[in-house]
């Protein structure tokens, strides 16, 4: 049927399958939160060089995302949310997911190298490799991997702040702090309500391992850390008071949250209320943070 129609609508399918590799809705948030680190840090890198950052941190982060798809396109066959993506569909051939991937690699790590500095095209190497090296095979073997696949995703706005400062501070890892364990309930929450799903495809998940139970207390103890990591951004000299109040506004809700999630009768709703919640969180204080300076 392909084979049919006009090369221009075979070019824009392949070109959107292409670009659905590289999970467009997580690369921009990735790059939201490169660019908080990047404002944060008070310097002045440049019009040019400010979209060089982002612009490769968005290809390390597709380039991340298409590999992980190249890997896992045997487990997204098998999951209902997942079937329909490009590979496992056979819309894309898997080289072509693999030569795409590290070729976007290729072109960002290189000008993070040489465009900004050495140390942030380190942090994306990390990140890269982490995620792609033992984030992705350790989903198969134990609920562990959502702490190492946490790292990766905390380190983008590390990498927005040594941009600027060419060097890792407190700021900076605090900012690594609050997205590190603002995954870990968000990603717990996805692996409540999606649970049967991860269960066809063979994936280690929290819930499934050792129980809801269990997965909600480590929902609410890494909310519990969460809250006061994310308040000290105004000690450190970071954030002002309109900041400190939102921050425990919704600590305070995220925390009612994980609260209820200890009742018997907390499910699959509660749990899909806590993701689209913890997604709340996260946007608006990141944006208050970044609007309200100290």
């Amino acid at each position: 049927m392909s084979a049919l129609q006009p090369p221009d609508r075979r070019l824009a399918g392949f070109l959107r399958d292409l670009a659905s590799l590289a999970k467009p809705r997580v690369t921009m948030l990735v790059v939201f939160t490169t660019a908080s680190g990047l404002w944060l840090a008070h310097g002045h890198l440049g019009i040019w060089r400010t979209i060089l950052l982002l612009g490769s941190t968005s290809l390390v982060v597709a380039s991340a995302n298409t590999l992980n798809c190249w890997m896992e396109q045997d487990v997204d066959a098998l999951m209902l949310r997942t079937r329909n993506r490009p590979l496992p569909d056979g819309r894309l051939s898997a080289p072509t997911a693999l030569v795409f991937g590290s070729t976007l690699a290729v072109i960002a790590l290189p000008a993070l190298w040489f465009g900004i500095n050495p140390l942030t095209a380190m942090l994306a190497m990390a990140a890269l490799a982490i995620y792609v090296l033992a984030y992705t095979p350790l989903k198969r073997v134990s609920p562990i991997s959502l702490i190492v696949g946490a790292i990766p995703g905390a380190i983008p706005p590390l990498m927005g702040w040594t941009a600027v400062t060419g060097r890792i501070d407190p700021p900076g890892l605090v900012l690594f702090g609050i997205l590190f364990l603002w995954q870990i309930p968000h990603f717990i929450a996805i692996s409540l309500y999606l649970k049967d799903d991860y269960a066809l495809g063979g994936l280690k998940v929290l819930p499934l391992v050792s129980g809801d139970a269990t997965a909600r207390k480590h929902l609410l103890a890494y909310t519990i850390a969460l809250v006061p990591v994310s308040l000290l951004m105004v000690p450190l000299g970071i954030a002002g008071t309109a900041y400190l109040v939102t921050a425990i506004l919704l600590g305070g809700t995220f925390l009612a949250f994980g609260l209820f999630g200890l009742r018997a009768g907390a499910g699959a709703s509660w749990a899909r209320q806590t993701f689209l919640f913890s997604l709340i969180y996260l946007t608006l204080l990141v944006s208050v943070l970044v609007a309200n300076p100290a």
